[in-house]
Parts: structure tokens; sequence; C-alpha cells
């Protein structure tokens, strides 16, 4: 299926779960980081004509990295009538939870805590809006990796490219028109002071991994089970006692 049609495909589907929910027409919340999941996936979501509201949450955020998504916001604004666009600034929460938290300082829990404190605000958002939380996890981090902590991610109700890799994400959003800037961007959860990307904290790239998961063979296939493994866990179903019956 090439990008035009997986395009249509995943807005009829959008669509297609907001009408058969209960509470329709719901809004669509999504948080937008500046990188190419969180910009392809708004833009889906808008061509759905659902409401659809896009959420900048910068926390201790690098200054480009939040101009992108500054400027997808504006594009999307400009090229879809039914979005509204906010920026929720987040440093002063974040600084109060960091100071509260300070006999358990752990850099790796922090930096966890961003994407969840961008989670609480996108439900925050979707409750008060009557709508649902939309994710942007590819199917490279949702099912290959376990790279699950993202832009607001940390927990959603649909996620619709968790199917499309990450080149398919980049096609998608060739074809979408997306910003240059966020299409060629080096992918990061910009979770860290430091600004670390997602292939530096990773060690593969993102074809490397697309390319063991699709072939055993393949000379990354070592390294990219290693990454895979510890992450198992994140991938299944929360487990739950059940209870044996008398």
């Amino acid at each position: 299926m090439n990008s035009d049609k997986k395009i249509t495909y995943i807005s009829n589907w959008i669509k297609e779960y907001a009408i058969s929910l209960p509470f329709t027409p719901p809004g669509l919340i999504i948080g937008v980081s500046g990188g190419i999941d969180s910009a392809v996936t708004s833009t889906l979501c808008a061509k759905t004509g659902f409401k659809t509201i896009a959420v900048s949450m910068p926390i201790k955020q690098n200054h480009s990295q939040h101009e992108l998504s500054v400027r997808h916001l504006k594009w999307l604004q400009d090229k879809f009538t039914n979005v509204e666009t906010i920026t929720i600034e987040l440093d002063e929460v974040f600084r109060s939870f960091e100071l509260t938290m300070t006999n358990f300082n752990n850099k790796l829990a922090f930096a966890n805590s961003r994407s969840r404190l961008r989670m609480v605000t996108l439900y925050q958002i979707a409750q008060a809006n009557n709508g649902i939380v939309v994710g942007t996890g590819n199917k490279v981090e949702d099912f290959g990796v376990g790279f699950y902590t993202k832009y607001g991610d940390g927990g959603v109700d649909i996620s619709p490219i968790a199917d499309c890799t990450k080149t398919d994400v980049w096609n998608i959003g060739k074809s979408l028109g997306v910003i240059d800037e966020i299409i060629e961007a080096a992918p990061t959860d910009g979770l860290w002071d430091d600004s670390r990307n997602d292939e530096s904290q990773l060690g593969l790239t993102y074809q490397q991994i697309e390319e063991a998961m699709n072939n055993s063979n393949s000379k990354y296939y070592d390294k990219y089970k290693k990454v895979r493994e510890p992450n198992l866990h994140k991938m299944k179903p929360i487990p739950v006692c059940i209870i044996p019956k008398d």
C-alpha cells in the first residue's frame, strides 16, 4: 500500500473508531513534539474532520525542538479549520515535582516523568473536551524495541500509526506535506537535558532496526535483540492475578 492509500486508510480508521464511540463526535487530543511521528499523526487526525486539539507541552525543551513544534502547530491551523492548537508550559510544574522527589533522584526516572506529566496533561484536556488521547508510537518503537516513553504517550486511547515503520512515517509525512525540517530532523523523545536523540539511545538507526525486525540473519539482529529483550514486558498485556474459584 503506497503512502497516499495509507493516509486515506488510517484517517478513515480514526474516523470509524470515533464514530463507534457512545459520545461522538469527540475531540482528538494529541501532543505535538516537533518530531515526525506526532506531526504525521496530528495531520491524520485533522484530516478526519473531527475537532483536533494539538498540544505542545515544553518541559526544559531544546529550543530548536520546540520551535519545530510551534511551526507545525501553525501549519496545522493554516491548513485545517477543525484544528485548535495550544501551548502549555510545564517547566514550573515539573520543577516542583523534581523538588518534591529529591530523595528519589534518578535521571532516567525524571526523563520518563516528563512524558507522564505530558500524558496527564493530555488526559485533562481530553476529559474537559469529551475527547480521546491519540498516541504517536510507531511499529518499531511499540513492537520492535519497546521505546514507549514519548511525547505524552505514557498511555493513550488509540494508536493510529502503530503498524507503520519509521520509514513508513517519513514517507507519509512527505505525502502529507509536513515541514521539511521535521522530516529531516533526527528523531528524539525530547526527554533529556542533553538533547540526545533516539538512535544514540538505541545504538541502532531506525533503518537498521527495521532490517533486523524483518530478517533474523541481519548483522544487526543480535544488537536489536539486546535492545528488545529488556523491554518485552512493555509489549505484553498488563499481568492480572486471576483468583481461582472455589
